[in-house]
């Protein structure tokens, strides 16, 4: 029996049957299964695409096209922000949350935040990013989770860096808030943005391992609470204003929706070239 590396797309080697055996369902749910008329085009499309590049070669074509989508989707964003800021809308809330923010200040807090916020930076979320995909990759046997999480983290970085060219708003005034100041352009909120994005790619690929409802459970929460805590920090430090993790989290979640979609499509393929080999194989004998 020969060794198969990480990453090939034999269905024969450990990360095949570990990916159509054990990533494929969440609970009773068939992520390689399509009902709406919408999903199946898209299943029928990667298909073809798998059929002449294999099932990674598909799976990187649909996440870079998406990463297109999502620069796109972050110009729509900013260009409903500006029209959601003139009229003083939810941005009506901006000043009054970092005002009662203010008001809980205190040093050790201000540092406790300072060194927390931190892990959602240029510096900690890469560094917390690389472990999880280092750890992921090792016991999968696979680079499944080394595509996902890199496409993932690319694509928020392309979108902060797209949000903040477009619209340029400035920061919280420094007399606001907490040193060590930021200069950058403050929408989106770039910590906010890459924290959703990672704490969500790799939750979402410790769930597709979880055999009990509680365990999913368990991970989403902490997720979930990684991500809301990382932003609300960027406003009690008055490095952002509320709109801007609110941006954040919204453009973060399509952005996680096209990758996980992505992947699913991914498994669809593997499937399907699966039952493809078995009548092959049932035909030649």
């Amino acid at each position: 029996m020969g060794v198969h590396p990480p990453g090939t797309p034999d269905d024969d080697s450990a990360e095949g049957k570990g990916e159509l055996t054990d990533d494929r369902f969440v609970g009773d749910t068939d992520l390689a299964r399509w009902e709406s008329p919408a999903g199946k085009w898209l299943a029928s499309s990667a298909q073809r695409l798998s059929a002449h590049l294999g099932p990674y070669g598909a799976l990187i074509l649909v996440l870079a096209a998406g990463a297109v989508v999502a620069s796109l989707l972050a110009f729509a964003t900013g260009g409903v922000y500006e029209a959601v800021t003139e009229a003083d809308g939810v941005a009506a809330l901006d000043h009054p949350v970092l005002e009662a923010a203010m008001t809980l200040r205190s040093p050790a807090l201000d540092a406790a935040a300072t060194a927390y916020t931190d892990l959602g930076g240029g510096i900690g979320m890469p560094i917390l990013a690389v472990i999880a995909t280092a750890v992921l990759v090792l016991r999968r046997r696979s680079w499944t989770p080394a595509i996902l999480i890199v496409t993932a983290a690319a694509g928020s970085l392309l979108m902060t860096i797209a949000g903040k060219q477009l619209i340029g708003r400035a920061r919280p005034p420094l007399s606001d808030a907490v040193p060590p100041y930021e200069y950058s352009p403050s929408f989106p909120s770039g910590h906010s943005l890459n924290s959703f994005v990672i704490a969500g790619i790799v939750a979402y690929l410790v769930i597709l391992r979880c055999r009990s409802r509680r365990a999913r459970a368990w991970t989403v929460t902490a997720a979930v609470l990684f991500a809301l805590t990382i932003g609300l920090s960027r406003v009690f430090l008055g490095h952002h204003w509320l709109t801007d993790v609110l941006a954040a989290w919204t453009l973060g979640a399509a952005w996680l929706v096209l990758v996980i979609t992505a992947h699913r499509l991914y498994l669809t393929a593997r499937k399907t070239e699966k039952l493809s080999r078995s009548r092959g194989g049932t035909q030649g004998r």
